[in-house]
């Protein structure tokens, strides 16, 4: 018998996200319920079994319940790639490219990631915060309850850690869970155009340092590209990185094959995200170390590219996570209900993959599979109540928002 100050009940359908306490891959339970006690799971299973395995303490002699009125209940879905924080837009720049004008040719004529950069270093961080916080309430109403966002439109020493700053300050103003990751070779600002190699040192004398003595940041990211930065530089960023703690995740083989995959495995990254151009070999290495593929399919649709090639990474046994790649520029979306339908319809994932790579595989993706990803016992009580038929209509329906009720450690959080 079990201690809990919460039952949600009358569960529909719920998908765990652990095959050994339910059918399937998915651990899907049918007229289920789950126990939680000051946050954290403490049973899951049939609601017939309930009263037989859960029962109210003594400091709480009646138990709070939620009825999830038949609702399907799923894992609260982890963002593991976004750039949330940033000031100004760029729909101009989507009109070029529905002219034919490329990421790369609209970068080259100052727009892009450093028309973004004017922009938020422009901003102040209550600015910042103002802008950011409709974003989260969006992200939370279609399921998001854990998100990773990166700095990196700053460039500066400053502007990196007023955006970080920023990313502390939003974790304690909402309930969506926030962990920061420092990204400040993102792009070489202007300043340092021909010059990356002296950049890349202040990256890792100047900025790192100052983020890292203010325990501003969790990870550390590198836009590893033709163009930006190399993978020699990557390594050089990222192991100085680990040095000061911070768990490599970073943007590999977007748009070149440069070996982005290879070095995600040989740093032992959590993740390496992106992919379309990565061999099928370095992605099997990143399997052999322990390295989640994060794959942005939203990325691929909203700027015309092909998608990474999904199935080819998965039969080499790879850990695959989807993210949703917010940002400014190439990404102006936070749903991942879409980019489930978008990876199942157009890299042709199975829906089981594709629920996994926004919980669980999201949630490997920062290191938090001990802790959130899926409704088992010990880790958070972070659930979903959708209004679907089962939990595979999710990426079925698209264009709607399926989450009726979000639950973030164990308080109803929306509506």
């Amino acid at each position: 018998m079990v201690t809990a100050d919460l039952v949600i009940g009358n569960i529909g359908q719920l998908v765990t996200g652990e095959p050994s306490l339910g059918e399937g891959p998915l651990g899907v339970v049918e007229g289920a319920a789950v126990a939680a006690f000051d946050g954290r799971i403490v049973w899951v299973g049939r609601e017939a079994d309930l009263d037989v395995h859960v029962a109210a303490g003594p400091a709480r002699p009646r138990m709070d319940r939620i009825d999830a009125r038949g609702a399907v209940a799923l894992p609260g879905f982890v963002d593991s790639h976004t750039h949330l924080i940033f000031a100004g837009s760029r729909e101009q720049e989507y009109a070029l490219r529905a002219r034919g004008a490329s990421y790369q040719e609209i970068a080259a004529a100052g727009g892009g990631i450093l028309s973004t950069v004017v922009a938020t270093r422009a901003a102040s961080l209550d600015e910042l915060i103002n802008l950011a916080m409709p974003r989260l309430r969006a992200a939370l109403a279609h399921g998001t309850t854990t998100m990773e966002i990166k700095s990196g439109y700053g460039l500066a020493t400053a502007d990196e850690i007023k955006m970080l700053e920023c990313a502390r300050r939003l974790e304690e103003l909402q309930p969506v869970e926030i962990h920061p990751t420092f990204c400040g070779a993102h792009e070489v600002p202007p300043a340092y155009r021909g010059r990356s190699d002296a950049y890349v040192d202040l990256v890792i004398d100047e900025m790192l340092p100052a983020v890292a003595e203010r325990k501003l940041a969790r990870y550390i990211d590198v836009f590893c590209e033709e163009g930006v930065f190399s993978v020699d530089q990557a390594r050089r960023i990222l192991e100085s990185g680990a040095r000061w703690g911070l768990r490599a995740k970073f943007h590999a083989d977007e748009f070149v094959t440069l070996g982005g995959a290879e070095l995600a495995a040989e740093v032992r990254a959590l993740s390496a995200d992106h992919l379309l151009r990565a061999r099928v070999e370095g992605v099997a290495k990143m399997k052999e170390a322990g390295v989640t593929a994060t794959l942005l399919p939203g990325t691929a649709f909203f700027l015309g590219l092909p998608y990474a090639p999904a199935r080819r990474f998965l039969e080499s046994g790879v850990r695959m996570a989807l993210a949703s790649d917010f940002n400014p520029g190439t990404c102006m979306g936070l749903n991942l209900q879409l980019v489930m339908t978008m990876a199942v319809s157009q890299m042709k994932m199975s829906p089981e993959e594709a629920l996994l790579g926004v919980t669980l595989h999201g949630a490997w993706a920062m290191g938090l599979e001990s802790e959130v990803g899926s409704l088992t016992p010990g880790k958070q009580c972070d659930l979903l109540l959708c209004d679907v038929p089962n939990w595979r209509y999710l990426s079925y329906s698209y264009g709607v928002n399926h989450v009726s009720r979000v639950i973030k450690r164990g308080v109803l959080v929306y509506p």
